[in-house]
């Protein structure tokens, strides 16, 4: 079986769905992390969200609201004033938490080897308790310093995006040029000479990726990048 056939035919049936997300489009702060991912051969997207503050009001089981079984009151994928949030709160009648979830990017990869360069996981959340069973447990203060977390975390997710999204880039330029070499190496065996100077200009170019970069990539925590690889019995 030609897994890179199999890849493509299944890249292609899952970007031609329509987006079922309750926004129904991808988020404006991730158009272009998407758009490079989905223009490389070995990657495809499935589902993504930029950040957003949310309100959610339901019971809270093992300390946590959980989603499906729960009321939306309010989701903004920008920063929230606190009118909009108390005015939203008097529509509870649970358990009402506010939340911030940063970038959230499920990906498809062709295989083990395409999944390491985005490896990374996510701590930059927040999750607080507002009322119980529809009655407001904290002051409007309380809530507007919250707003002021939540916001500030907002602004810093997107900060994280655009140096994510650079990392990335850099790292995908140097995958291309690693692989290319490795094809060279193959072919210098018939003529040894030939490609010396392509070598020399593909380890020129890949010195563009710095160990800052590198390292930026590998270990940031940022952001939460869930990623599978292709089945085999697909």
């Amino acid at each position: 079986m030609d897994r890179s056939a199999e890849f493509r035919r299944w890249k292609a049936q899952c970007l031609s769905k329509a987006d079922l997300s309750r926004k129904g489009s991808v988020d404006e702060d991730v158009v272009e992390l998407v758009q490079l991912l989905n223009e490389r051969e070995q990657f495809f997207t499935t589902s993504s969200c930029a950040g957003r503050i949310i309100l959610l009001d339901g019971s809270i089981n093992g300390f946590e609201v959980q989603k499906k079984d729960c009321c939306w009151l309010l989701v903004t994928h920008r920063p929230c004033i606190k009118d909009d949030m108390v005015a939203a709160l008097k529509k509870a009648n649970g358990d009402a938490i506010l939340k911030f979830e940063p970038l959230v990017l499920h990906v498809q990869c062709r295989q083990l080897q395409d999944a390491q360069i985005l490896a990374v996981r996510s701590t930059h959340g927040l999750e607080v308790p507002l009322s119980q069973e529809g009655k407001l447990m904290v002051t409007e203060e309380y809530i507007d310093f919250l707003l002021k977390i939540a916001n500030q975390k907002m602004e810093e997710n997107k900060k994280r995006i655009e140096r994510f999204y650079n990392c990335l880039q850099h790292a995908l330029e140097r995958a291309t040029v690693t692989d290319s070499h490795s094809k060279e190496k193959i072919n210098e065996k018939n003529n040894p000479y030939s490609h010396k100077k392509k070598r020399n200009r593909a380890k020129a170019r890949g010195k563009c990726v710095t160990e800052e970069n590198d390292k930026e990539l590998e270990n940031d925590d940022d952001l939460g990048i869930s990623v599978t690889i292709f089945p085999e019995d697909y």
